[in-house]
């Protein structure tokens, strides 16, 4: 069996724990977005969850807002199980995500010469978010919610 040469990761910093979840999709679309949105909320059931992320087509889609609408249907907008906010356009600086992709890409980059196969590079990548504990600059301007 060929093994794929591209893989798509979603990930969401949790700025209480410092921890990234990643989990790995097909692609970066809408289906793949809410299922990953499901699976945050799957990790804290009884919590709201605020999402910070940039301005991806997929994040705006009519199919995404019609699963938005679906998973807050009837709440007040300060009640909403699940609150999406859009970065500032074309301005990565403000995603303290990218800091950890880098960190990550940089880290698989050193390890890459011990195992040169594409599996074993995904393996390393995922392997490296379990160890990881992120702490940027960037991560505090969004203060601490409750």
């Amino acid at each position: 069996m060929n093994e794929r040469d591209r893989q798509t990761y979603y990930g969401a910093l949790d700025l209480l724990s410092k921890r990234l979840l990643v989990q790995a999709h097909e692609k970066g679309d809408t289906t793949e977005t809410i299922a990953y949105l499901k699976f945050l909320q799957s990790q804290w059931p009884q919590q709201r969850l605020l999402i910070l992320w940039d301005g991806a087509s997929y994040h705006r889609s009519k199919e995404l807002q019609a699963f938005l609408a679906e998973v807050n249907a009837g709440l007040d907008p300060d009640a909403w199980k699940i609150h999406c906010v859009r970065f500032a356009p074309n301005d990565p600086s403000q995603n303290p995500i990218e800091d950890a992709w880098l960190q990550a890409k940089t880290w698989l980059r050193r390890m890459s010469g011990l195992k040169p196969c594409f599996a074993a590079l995904k393996a390393l990548f995922e392997q490296f978010f379990r160890l990881e504990v992120f702490d940027f600059p960037k991560m505090h301007r969004y203060g601490s919610f409750s």
